[in-house]
C-alpha cells in the first residue's frame, strides 16, 4: 500500500468510534429553593394528604414575590450549562403544573372513589421529568458575606446525591446573585463531580424505584393462589428478575395480599429509547398479567417518579 493511501485509512479507524457511538445524555436537573429558605421567608403553604397536614414550599408564591430567587437560580443554571448538564425551567413548569391542577383534583378511583395522594413538589417532579433537584439555601451575614448549601437530590427516590457549602468573602456593593455565582462556582468541580458520580452507576446499574403490588378486597384470588403451578408471587418475582437490570431488587415484604419490592433498578430507557420511570415499569407488569394464563385486570397508580402501586383485581 503507497503511503499516502495509509493515512486517510489511519483517520478513518480513529474517526469511526465517533460517529459510531451515541453520545451518553446528560440527566436533567431542576433547580428549586431550599425547604428551609422557603420556611424562613414564610414561602410554605398546607395541602391534606389523606387526612394529615402537611407543610410545604409554595414555590409560585417564592418566584413570584422574591426579587431574587429568580436571578439566583438564573446564575446557578448558568453554572450547570457550562458542564453540559441538561435545565427545565423551575418557574415555567410550575406555571404549567397549575393549568393541570384541576384535572388531577377531579381524577379519582372507579372502584373505591379515592383521590390521588401526591404532594406538590411529587407533582412537580412528574410533570417536570427530571432526573435530579437541586435546592440551593443561602444567606447574606454580616459584613455582606454570603453562606450558602447546595444539594442535589435524586427525583426518583430523593436520596441525597451531591452537597456542597461555603462562604464568600465579604464584598461591598456586589449583588447577591453575582456573589452567590461565585461561591458556587468555585466549589463547582466536587459538586458536579458527585452528580457525574451518581449518573455513572445509574446508567451502569439502572435507576432505582419502589414497586408495590397488591389486591383489592373483592378481587376472587390471593397472591398466594397457584396458576400453572406457581403461586401469582413466584410468577411476578421472575418478571422482576428478567426485567431489572441485572436482576437488582428487594423483595422487603410479602403476603398474600401484597408485595413490596424496593431497590428496584429499572433500564434508562425502554425498547424505544423512551425515558423510563416507576409509572412505565408498572404499566409493563401490569401488561404481563393482563395476558394468559393469568387474565389479572390491575390498577396502576403512582407517587412521583419513582413508585408505582399496581393493585390486582378491578380498575
Amino acid at each position: 500500500m503507497k503511503r499516502k493511501q495509509v493515512f486517510p485509512l489511519i483517520l478513518a479507524f480513529v474517526l469511526c468510534p465517533l460517529f459510531t457511538f451515541p453520545q451518553v445524555k446528560q440527566p436533567t436537573l431542576m433547580i428549586l429553593p431550599s425547604d428551609n429558605w422557603c420556611n424562613q421567608r414564610y414561602f410554605m403553604t398546607e395541602y391534606n394528604d389523606q387526612g394529615t397536614s402537611v407543610k410545604v414550599p409554595d414555590y409560585k408564591l417564592a418566584f413570584q414575590e422574591d426579587t431574587e430567587l429568580g436571578q439566583v437560580i438564573g446564575k446557578i443554571g448558568a453554572l450547570m450549562l457550562k458542564k453540559n448538564y441538561r435545565l427545565k425551567d423551575a418557574e415555567q413548569e410550575i406555571k404549567n403544573l397549575q393549568q393541570r391542577t384541576a384535572e388531577d383534583n377531579v381524577t379519582q378511583s372507579t372502584a373505591s372513589g379515592s383521590y390521588l395522594a401526591e404532594s406538590p413538589l411529587d407533582m412537580l417532579k412528574r410533570r417536570a421529568k427530571a432526573d435530579i433537584i437541586i435546592q440551593i439555601w443561602w444567606k447574606v451575614g454580616a459584613g455582606k458575606s454570603v453562606s450558602f448549601t447546595l444539594e442535589a437530590f435524586d427525583a426518583y427516590t430523593s436520596k441525597r446525591i451531591a452537597s456542597s457549602t461555603g462562604t464568600d468573602l465579604p464584598s461591598s456593593g456586589t449583588l447577591v446573585p453575582v456573589m452567590l455565582e461565585k461561591a458556587v462556582s468555585g466549589r463547582m468541580k466536587e459538586f458536579s463531580g458527585q452528580l457525574d458520580n451518581f449518573y455513572k452507576d445509574i446508567r451502569k446499574n439502572g435507576r432505582e424505584v419502589i414497586l408495590t403490588v397488591r389486591r383489592w378486597e373483592s378481587a376472587p384470588f390471593t397472591l398466594e393462589d397457584e396458576i400453572d403451578g406457581d403461586e401469582i408471587t413466584t410468577h411476578i418475582n421472575r418478571w422482576m428478575q428478567k426485567n431489572t437490570v441485572g436482576g437488582q431488587f428487594s423483595m422487603s415484604d410479602a403476603t398474600e395480599n401484597m408485595i413490596q419490592f424496593e431497590q428496584v433498578r429499572i433500564p434508562l430507557e425502554d425498547k424505544n429509547g423512551n425515558a423510563m420511570d416507576a409509572r412505565e415499569f408498572g404499566r409493563e407488569l401490569q401488561k404481563y398479567l393482563d395476558k394468559p394464563p393469568f387474565d389479572i385486570t390491575a390498577k396502576l397508580m403512582i407517587r412521583g417518579l419513582g413508585e408505582a402501586i399496581l393493585v390486582l383485581g378491578e380498575k
